[in-house]
């Protein structure tokens, strides 16, 4: 029943505005009841006492003993007088005058024809001579409607003589609440229909991102990264669109990648095993003249080697993603394994003639890290280097310090990266070089397994370069304090001379 986010948000506000509506009406009627209920007593108050302190003046200046004595002879005083109040009291006030014994001798407001004959109760009278008589009803069927009845006492000369009765219908308290209740009614009324308008456009603002982002999903689903949430406004709606479409570009960059891997990964293990394929039937079948094998079996080498090298890289990959690689950290000397890893490219540098320079702050600078994986990063990073160097450029190694951190920096003239490929280097399966014409041995995968590593070590990892200039790779590695220097250079307990 409550299926859409338009009805359960429009069910609610209905609800809520429903019941505070009742609420408001009854704490509204209750205020008019009470409030209508003092002033209908004030007014029964001040009208019963105006009528019985005429009344009393009356009989002390007319010397008449008794209430029934001083209407019959005065009746035409007392009806003009009555005449005259009814030109000043509320049309639904009455009076009607009593002896001590309850029988009604005057009244005022009264259709009833009858009226006068007519005895009010004698518990009623009693109440009246104490302190007064207020109540609800009809006097045992003196009245013939339920009124609010106020009664009180006339004396001559001390003692009761009779009672003055002022009584009022609820007739205009029931119009004002009929009026009060319709006007609440159609206010309500009205704010529903505003409400709906209102929900209407705040769920659609709210619901039609979503169905886009349905949609998306679903092509995504099907293999298009393409589709893309429209962005209005600055709401969390619009946020949360924002954060759908950069998901769709990084599904759509990884599809790209992913892609672009399998590609390269293909053609990397189909080539050399086509190589190897190939020398070996020519060596079999004799084609290959045996003064030549040993050449081809280097080039088989080489497609072997080549081929350990991707499935190692492949390897290590899968470890990073499933977290199984761990770390040993300890403390060793950064500028020795930069010096070792340099000397192993003496052979590519001098056949590329290139302008080395080595830069440290130190002659020894001690890192607190994994010894092998910060090996596998810089051998990486400076075989790069040296690979797409120019011949005669500049080649530099630079190792400093600067507040508790170790900056190592490996710096190349040459090609250099296209400024659209930076932001991607470090991604798992990107590879810049899509024509594969200066790298026909790279994976694509050893800066992806670099960043992986150097995010292990809570440290940083960037790129610098201009296309067509220079290139120069940056990371950072935790000092070694001297503690963890000396216990790593520490001899083992009992290796002491005998």
């Amino acid at each position: 029943m409550f299926k859409s986010i338009f009805t359960k948000y429009m069910t609610t506000f209905m609800l809520i505005i429903i019941a505070s509506f009742i609420m408001l009406a009854s704490v509204i009627s209750t205020m008019m009841v009470n409030y209508y209920s003092d002033a209908s007593r004030d007014r029964l108050t001040s009208t019963a006492e105006a009528v019985r302190t005429l009344v009393q003046k009356r009989m002390d200046y007319t010397g008449t003993d008794t209430m029934r004595d001083y209407l019959t002879v005065n009746s035409n005083e007392v009806g003009a007088y009555f005449t005259v109040m009814t030109r000043y009291m509320d049309e639904d006030v009455s009076l009607f005058l009593t002896d001590n014994d309850g029988n009604i001798l005057a009244f005022m407001g009264f259709a009833d024809p009858e009226f006068g004959s007519k005895k009010v109760p004698a518990d009623v009278m009693t109440a009246v001579g104490g302190s007064g008589y207020t109540g609800d009803g009809d006097l045992d069927g003196v009245l013939t409607v339920r009124r609010s009845i106020l009664g009180v006492p006339v004396y001559k000369n001390g003692i009761q003589v009779g009672a003055v009765f002022a009584c009022t219908t609820s007739s205009s308290l029931n119009q004002l609440m009929e009026t009060t209740i319709k006007t609440i009614i159609m206010t309500c009324l009205w704010v529903l229909l505003a409400t709906l308008i209102a929900v209407y456009f705040i769920t659609e603002r709210i619901v039609s991102p979503i169905k886009e982002m349905g949609k998306a999903a679903k092509s995504f689903a099907a293999g298009k990264f393409d589709v893309r949430v429209p962005v209005t406004g600055h709401d969390e709606i619009s946020e949360l669109a924002v954060a759908f479409n950069n998901m769709a570009s990084s599904l759509a960059d990884l599809e790209n990648m992913r892609s672009t891997f399998l590609s390269n990964v293909s053609h990397d293990l189909r080539t050399p095993m086509t190589t190897i394929s190939g020398f070996i039937d020519a060596l079999l079948d004799g084609t290959i003249p045996p003064e030549k094998h040993e050449y081809y079996l280097r080039m088989i080498g080489d497609e072997v080697r080549r081929l350990s090298r991707l499935v190692a890289a492949l390897l290590d990959v899968s470890r990073i993603q499933a977290g199984d690689r761990k770390f040993t950290m300890k403390a060793f000397d950064i500028c020795e394994m930069a010096r070792v890893i340099l000397l192993s490219f003496e052979q590519k540098i001098d056949r590329k003639k290139l302008d080395v320079e080595f830069e440290t702050d130190n002659e020894n600078m001690y890192v607190w890290a994994d010894r092998d994986a910060i090996y596998q990063i810089l051998y990486n990073i400076c075989d790069n280097a040296v690979k797409f160097s120019r011949d005669g450029g500049k080649y530099r190694i630079r190792i400093i310090e600067r507040e508790k951190k170790v900056f190592v920096s490996v710096y190349n003239e040459g090609e250099g990266i296209k400024a659209e490929d930076v932001p991607h280097v470090f991604e798992r399966f990107y590879k810049g070089d899509k024509s594969r014409g200066l790298d026909k041995t790279g994976t694509g995968l050893g800066l992806y397994i670099a960043k992986s590593i150097i995010d292990a070590h809570n440290e940083e990892i960037w790129v610098k370069s201009k296309y067509g200039e220079y290139c120069e790779f940056v990371f950072t590695l935790k000092k070694a304090s001297d503690g963890q220097v000396k216990k790593a250079f520490a001899k083992p307990a009992g290796n002491g001379a005998d």
